[in-house]
């Protein structure tokens, strides 16, 4: 349902309503997006009743110690300035899901894709996971000697980064160059302009080649750090970066172990931006 209401949401982005028109008026688009609404509500509040049900009936001593526990604390906070509502409740499980899953999900589907289409980087990232995990199951010791799968992972967040575009307020007058932004407007920066800028990556910007990253972030992007931010730059860049990462480590070094990876040739490469880069057309 979220996967759903996303794509309704990344068709309609840009598009402008007139407030009493809208209300009397609702296109289709509206409309599944308040049935979608509705139901991703309903499977959320069913999970909260599950915890407060346990709690309720003595088989838990409190909702929790996790992200969800700790919502349903707020929730039921008794100082009413505190207090959660369940439409905050709701939006912030949304985000959690998509910040937490499908962002990696996707990163994941675009480096399996890459390395399907470049089998000289899939050997040399499977000889490296092999060298340092064997058979075994990754550790947090061997996923930080893991520089080829690093090097990979960031030349394909500069490809198909999981944002391609940041949403900005300008608080106060501002001006960048000749450019001047005046306070209390929108602005969306985009970040996947910037990865495939040829002034900073070279002519051969739209190829996948990992090497750039052998010397680290810095030294590709040459100290600029505007050059290379799929998670978001500045205070309000992404926390969970860096266990995204790590998860990504994990789930590519686990199917390595695993897996030969090949492309078939119905395969149609044809990305779409829906919140995070993703294909259109399923991986065969």
């Amino acid at each position: 349902m979220l996967n759903k209401l996303s794509i309704i949401m990344s068709r309609n982005f840009f598009n402008t309503e007139i407030p009493l028109i809208s209300k009397l008026w609702k296109g289709v688009d509206m409309l599944k997006s308040e049935e979608l609404a509705k139901g991703i509500q309903d499977c959320v509040m069913k999970i909260v009743k599950k915890r407060e049900d346990k709690f309720v009936n003595g088989e838990a001593d409190s909702f929790g110690n996790d992200f969800l526990g700790l919502l349903v604390n707020a929730y039921h906070d008794s100082d009413e300035n505190n207090r959660l509502s369940m439409e905050d409740l709701v939006d912030e499980c949304k985000t959690f899901y998509f910040a937490g899953q499908e962002t990696v999900n996707s990163l994941l589907a675009w480096i399996v894709l890459l390395l399907a289409t470049h089998g000289d980087w899939q050997d040399k990232a499977r000889r490296e996971v092999i060298d340092i995990f064997g058979n075994r199951n990754p550790d947090y010791e061997g996923i930080s000697k893991l520089k080829t799968i690093t090097m990979i992972i960031y030349e394909t967040l500069r490809l198909y980064g999981p944002s391609n575009g940041l949403q900005r307020r300008v608080t106060r007058k501002v001006q960048l160059g000749k450019l001047v932004l005046p306070a209390n407007i929108d602005i969306l920066v985009q970040n996947i302009a910037l990865h495939h800028d040829p002034h900073q990556w070279g002519d051969d910007v739209h190829l996948f080649k990992p090497e750039r990253f052998e010397e680290g972030i810095a030294k590709a992007t040459n100290y600029n750090a505007a050059a290379f931010f799929p998670f978001g730059l500045g205070p309000r860049s992404c926390v969970g970066m860096s266990f995204a990462i790590t998860e990504t480590k994990v789930a590519l070094s686990m199917i390595l172990q695993r897996y030969t990876i090949t492309l078939s040739p119905a395969y149609v490469h044809s990305p779409m931006p829906i919140l995070a880069i993703r294909p259109q057309m399923e991986f065969k």
